[in-house]
């Protein structure tokens, strides 16, 4: 006889927790009668204006869109802004210089390039650990 009593009991608690959930479903106010933000009332909404430049032509059906270059270019623009005039200086140091050979790159990691020793220092300087110097430590000594 108890296990027809706990059948029904396990039946009425399954029937009670299915009608808890489906009450949840509901939509006047849910489970507790709980009240949520409207999402739609967060902002309020700007009215529609017609542009003031009637000046403007439709393009012609057919032709290109006009273009100032490519999105990347168009990106670095709209970040950096356009590429700064060179001083005088700059020209000049520039112009002096020259182009750089072609194959600068390969000739350099050649082992048969001969190079020259710019000393302890430049080997210091240049194998020095990477970071924001936080633990760089100076040493003076007499060469």
């Amino acid at each position: 006889m108890t296990s027809i009593t706990g059948r029904k009991a396990m039946a009425l608690m399954a029937l009670t927790g299915g009608a808890l959930l489906l009450s949840a479903c509901g939509g006047s106010g849910g489970l507790f009668n709980r009240q949520r933000p409207d999402e739609f009332a967060v902002q309020r909404q700007a009215p529609l204006v017609v542009p003031p430049d009637f000046a403007l032509t439709p393009p012609a059906p057919g032709a290109p869109r006009p273009s100032d270059g490519s999105t990347s270019q168009q990106a670095l623009d709209a970040l950096f802004g356009p590429p700064a005039p060179r001083s005088g200086v700059e020209s000049s140091v520039g112009n002096k210089a020259g182009l750089a050979a072609p194959a600068i790159r390969s000739t350099v990691g050649d082992p048969a390039t001969n190079t020259v020793a710019k000393g302890d220092i430049t080997r210091d300087i240049i194998a020095a650990p990477q970071g924001d110097g936080r633990e760089a430590q100076a040493a003076v000594g007499s060469n």
